[in-house]
């Protein structure tokens, strides 16, 4: 990550998707849409689906692929994650254990309403999902991931607890999006204070990838210009048996970006597959 130097809620008596889940539901186009960074919240039936948004990000970057879930009858929650949503000097005063925190209050919140919850994350959010399935692996029945952020791709980052004292921000990691028109509302400049702290995230979560025995779909952008190969190294090297579709036509953003509805069909089936086998 950083190459280049950039760097919280039913449909009662439902115990399991329907085979004709992919309708419209009440998140649908008449429904009132809050701000961008604001927390997605929709309340359908029993599995539920939290989805984290990345670093500098905010819900406004997968609120397509929350509504989706939602638009088929599943109960969503997209959390905003401390310090974001705001101006880069918010997000300094956070670090990783604070949106770690925040994903794991909004995981704990969701289950007892839910029968079986899933968790999916982009990038930073990605990595979070992970840990949530290592620290709360009873709760978590599945995890999907596009693009996770596990490694950092130069050894420059290891310098990011010393360097954030002269350096205070390095310009926006925000908006790798190949679709023309597509904007990501991100923070405009990213905080080294907060860069300081990845490292400990994908250390911490990378040594227990071994744990992580749920099942596991990643997204992965062929080009991409946030996270490098590093982090699917790291991936794939402890969980060799993930299954991993390739996304050929969108950047690190792919969630706004133009292979958006194969993350968002692909997700809903997945999730219907292991509710199916695991209610069988």
């Amino acid at each position: 990550m950083l190459r280049g130097g950039g760097l919280p809620w039913d449909y009662s008596g439902v115990s399991s998707i329907s085979p004709d889940v992919g309708a419209a539901g009440a998140a649908g186009p008449d429904a009132a849409e809050p701000p961008p960074a604001e927390p997605f919240a929709a309340d359908g039936g029993s599995v539920g689906v939290l989805v984290l948004h990345g670093f500098t990000g905010s819900p406004q970057t997968i609120r397509g692929w929350a509504s989706s879930l939602a638009a088929a009858g599943l109960t969503v929650r997209a959390p905003l994650l401390a310090g974001h949503g705001g101006t880069w000097r918010e997000l300094a005063k956070t670090g990783w254990t604070d949106w770690y925190a925040d994903a794991e209050r909004a995981l704990l919140e969701l289950s007892p309403r839910c029968s079986q919850v899933f968790v999916a994350g982009l990038s930073m959010g990605g990595c979070l999902a992970l840990r949530l399935a290592q620290t709360q692996r009873q709760l978590v029945s599945g995890v999907v991931l596009v693009n996770p952020s596990l490694a950092a791709d130069t050894p420059l980052i290891a310098l990011a607890p010393a360097l954030k004292y002269a350096v205070k921000s390095l310009k926006s990691i925000g908006g790798d999006i190949k679709k023309a028109g597509a904007v990501e509302q991100a923070v405009k400049r990213t905080p080294m204070a907060s860069v300081a702290t990845l490292p400990a995230m994908w250390r911490t979560t990378a040594a227990a990838l071994p744990s992580v025995t749920q099942p596991l779909l990643v997204f992965r952008s062929t080009e991409d210009h946030v996270v490098g190969p590093a982090s699917m190294k790291t991936l794939m090297t402890a969980l060799p048996g993930t299954q991993v579709r390739p996304l050929a036509n969108s950047y690190h953003v792919a969630t706004l970006d133009n292979d958006a509805p194969e993350i968002f069909d692909g997700t809903l089936a997945f999730i219907r597959d292991h509710v199916r086998a695991q209610t069988q």
